[in-house]
This record gives C-alpha cells, sequence and structure tokens, in this order.
C-alpha cells in the first residue's frame, strides 16, 4: 500500500472532514440543480457523474479509520429539511425511466430483484447526506463525519451504488444499442419476483431515448 494511501485512510479529522463535506456540497447543489432542467437527456449524464463522484467519497469514508461522535447522544437538529419538491420533480422529469429493479443485498442467496424509484432515491440521498452537513456546519466536526460514516454502511451507500447502476446501466444500453425493457406499470408499492417483473417489463424503442441524449449506438 502506497503512502498516498495510507495517508488518505488515516489523514487528519480535520482535514478529512472538510474533503468530504466539500464533496457532499457539491453533490447536494448539482443534484438540486439538475432537478429544475426540463429534459431528461440534460439530467442523466450529470447524474451519472456526480452519483460516481458521491461513491468516491463514500470509499474513503468505508476505508477511514472508525470514527466516533464526542457526545453520546446526538443533538437535536430540529426538523429535517424537506426533499418532498426534489422528489417530486425528478419523478416528473425520469418518469419514463425512473423505476428500476435491484437486489438490496447480493450476499442474501436467491433474492428476488424489488422495484426502486430514482427520484426517490436521490431525494434520499439529499436527506441522508444533508443531515451530516447540518452538524458540520454546526462546527460539529465528528458528529458530521460519524454520521456520513455510518449513514453510508446502513443507507446512502447502498441507496447511492444501486442509482449509479442504474443510470449506468440506462447509458450503456443506448451506447451499445440495446433496447431497453420499461418496468411499465411497475410500482415501488409492489414485491414482484422476477417472474413478475419480466411479464410486466415492456419495450421502449432505443431512438426514443438515445436520440434526446445525444447518444449514438455502437454500430
Amino acid at each position: 500500500m502506497s503512502d498516498a494511501t495510507l495517508n488518505s485512510v488515516t489523514q487528519d479529522p480535520g482535514d478529512f472532514a472538510v474533503q468530504i463535506a466539500d464533496q457532499i456540497k457539491t453533490f447536494i447543489v448539482a443534484v438540486t440543480e439538475v432537478s429544475r432542467v426540463e429534459e431528461p437527456e440534460e439530467a442523466v449524464p450529470v447524474l451519472l457523474l456526480q452519483v460516481s463522484q458521491l461513491l468516491l467519497a463514500g470509499g474513503r469514508l468505508g476505508a477511514y479509520e472508525d470514527v466516533l461522535p464526542d457526545e453520546r447522544y446526538e443533538p437535536d437538529l430540529g426538523a429535517e429539511p424537506d426533499a418532498d419538491g426534489l422528489r417530486e420533480r425528478f419523478a416528473a422529469l425520469l418518469e419514463p425511466i425512473d423505476v428500476y429493479s435491484e437486489v438490496f443485498d447480493p450476499y442474501e442467496p436467491r433474492k428476488a430483484p424489488v422495484p426502486h424509484r430514482i427520484s426517490d432515491d436521490l431525494a434520499d440521498l439529499v436527506t441522508d447526506l444533508g443531515h451530516g452537513l447540518a452538524h458540520y456546519e454546526a462546527d460539529r466536526t465528528a458528529e458530521a463525519l460519524w454520521w456520513w460514516q455510518f449513514s453510508y454502511f446502513s443507507n446512502w451507500g447502498s441507496t447511492a451504488s444501486a442509482t449509479l447502476r442504474a443510470l449506468q446501466s440506462l447509458v450503456a444500453h443506448i451506447r451499445l444499442g440495446q433496447p431497453l425493457e420499461e418496468l411499465d406499470g411497475l410500482d415501488t408499492d409492489q414485491d414482484p419476483g422476477e417472474e413478475d417483473l419480466a411479464e410486466e417489463a415492456g419495450r421502449v424503442m432505443l431512438e426514443e431515448i438515445a436520440g434526446p441524449l445525444g447518444l449514438r449506438p455502437v454500430k
């Protein structure tokens, strides 16, 4: 292991917190701005980039030494910011490609895929990350790092990974000239098995998404 890698894993908590906070602020600002665009072709490439960069911060948090908060009980932050507006904007923007299927835990044998929504995932990410950011901006650095690290393992890490896989799969289908399977009629309130997912999948023609995204399939 190189000295640079070791330093990134064991560096000073204050410097580490500044770097993680900057990455998280960038993600929240960028995603909020993307939610206001009018066409999905403007959103998908930026979301792919931003979620990828967020997972770099998550990987650093996962590799970093265990962080312990200064206080035994988390200080009260008051009401959580409302992410419903962000969720609704993305649901409308990404409506043809919002629902995707994901296996929650790849180490659970024969676990059936379940439906997720990119719009829900992005709103949940902003909420989780914003919670830690509120601690950071209140000068509770250890609390912020603890929250970001804990919630990376317990929630937002798997959420971001699933979202990235969906976005990457979307772009890959287009670049490779493979029509997408739309989960037409599938809702996240349902819990279908693999056969149900296959039955409810409808065809989405390549040109309907590839054209607006400005992507040309590989010939």
